[in-house]
């Protein structure tokens, strides 16, 4: 057994590699505990402070100020009727849901929750396991769990999940190009894909501040992909229903409820580790008593922090901002986040090649040409779009193909309508109204 010595410390790697068989079943319990816990107290928080935002009191009657309120929704929902539509694809109905969950559970084997701590006699390190390409592994758990949406819309044999699954996986794999080119300054400056290697170099100032633009496109592209508001256009109920998942019920839809929950809190800590320090204490917290509330469990307590910080954006952002149009919305990923993200890395680049180039003229060309680039896309970004003339006699069609009047039309007034005058009835003569009444008189003396 390794026990607490006064040697040097030895990283993090080292640390997680000795660590015995029921050690590392024990973090993965406690990180799986976790993610469900987190997941219901965000499903209350949302709803409290959405309802504090709109004056009204929100979930306040099961448990303490209504805590339990999400425990009694999950219950509630895992004793509904599981419904199967005829025509969906039966093991792929049953597996997307699945996908989606799994992944979001694997990213976070690699977040570092804290420090080196002392666990039970063993010196080990808050983090289940530090892979040298960790920051590779969030990216590709969150890659995979988009086969659960498009496998989702598909399976269901409906035409609205299948709409709501692609307008969610063009969505995800748009937001995550401009979130991985986000991560690239990230990678620069720490020069290592480890999680625990990019905290470690941000004990000096935080890549909030030396990254701030990449730290803004993040943040942008999390919100994305996550699929939630103003970006939760996937899911809109006014045009499709209720998205890729529209077909699911009982715990398959709670999957995919507690997928996009736990996505939150991935991207939510992943932002964390890559630009806020990770578990380092914040200022002035780090200069007392010797660095003392950033070592042991504190890291712990400074990690969660600054995590529900990002996790109140997430609802603030929700309370706040209309929902934007799908074309807006993936023009801004396009055109904006991703030439930024490049213009930005080959600044950054810049800036850390120019110190250390032996050759002038090679740095000062890398840098003319930074200069350049970033001249092109302010010159193209002020150029007004071309507007097309306007044919008065071309009629207006909306999205749906449906004609719309010019907006200069005007309707003449109705004529008006002649009054009809009734006319009096014209008296029956005797002998008529005799022959009317003869078959009646003549069927009443039969019978």
């Amino acid at each position: 057994m390794r026990y607490l010595a006064s040697a040097p410390s030895p990283n993090t790697g080292q640390l997680l590699a000795g660590d015995p068989l029921w050690l590392v079943i024990v973090k993965t319990l406690a990180i799986f505990v976790f993610l469900v816990v987190m997941t219901l107290f965000m499903i209350w928080f949302e709803r409290r402070v959405v309802a504090r935002m709109q004056h009204r009191p929100g979930p306040n009657r099961v448990g303490p100020a209504g805590l339990l309120q999400s425990l009694a929704d999950g219950l509630k929902l895992a004793f509904k009727e599981d419904i199967r539509p005829v025509l969906a694809d039966k093991w792929v109905f049953f597996l997307a849901p699945v996908i989606s969950a799994v992944p979001a559970f694997l990213a976070f084997s690699v977040m570092p929750f804290g420090g080196e701590v002392n666990i039970f006699g063993y010196d080990t390190a808050l983090q289940l396991a530090d892979l040298p390409v960790g920051v590779l592994v969030v990216l590709a758990c969150s890659s995979i769990g988009v086969y659960g949406i498009v496998l989702s819309g598909w399976s269901s044999g409906s035409p609205y999940p299948l709409l709501g699954a692609l307008r969610s996986a063009a969505q995800v794999i748009s937001y995550e190009i401009a979130m991985g080119l986000s991560i690239v300054g990230v990678i620069l400056l720490s020069h290592s894909l480890s999680t625990a290697e990019i905290v470690n170099s941000q004990q000096g100032p935080w890549y909030v501040l030396t990254l701030f633009p990449s730290f803004v496109i993040y943040v942008i592209s999390m919100v994305g992909e996550t699929n939630r508001a103003p970006f939760d256009l996937a899911e809109a109920e006014s045009e499709l229903v209720g998205g890729f998942h529209t077909e699911y019920s009982s715990l398959k839809f709670a999957l995919f409820f507690l997928a996009e929950y736990i996505n939150m809190v991935t991207v939510s800590a992943f932002a964390t580790t890559l630009f806020l320090g990770g578990w380092h204490a914040p200022l002035p917290f780090n200069l007392i008593g010797d660095g003392y509330f950033d070592t042991g469990w504190w890291g712990l307590l400074w990690f969660v922090g600054k995590m529900m910080v990002l996790l109140f954006t997430f609802v603030w952002l929700r309370g706040t901002l209309p929902r934007m149009r799908y074309d807006q919305f993936m023009r801004i990923g396009w055109k904006v986040l991703v030439p930024v993200s490049l213009v930005w890395i080959v600044l950054v680049v810049c800036v850390r090649a120019f110190p250390h180039a032996n050759d002038w003229g090679a740095a000062g060309m890398i840098m003319l040409i930074g200069i350049m680039i970033v001249a092109v896309l302010v010159v193209v970004a002020l150029i007004p779009e071309r507007k097309q003339a306007a044919d008065p006699d071309r009629v207006m069609v909306t999205g749906g193909g449906y004609p719309l009047p010019p907006l200069d039309l005007k309707v003449p007034k109705a004529p008006k309508r002649r009054q009809a005058v009734a006319k009096p009835a014209a008296p029956q003569e005797p002998a008529a109204v005799a022959a009317s009444s003869t078959p009646k008189e003549a069927s009443d003396g039969d019978s």
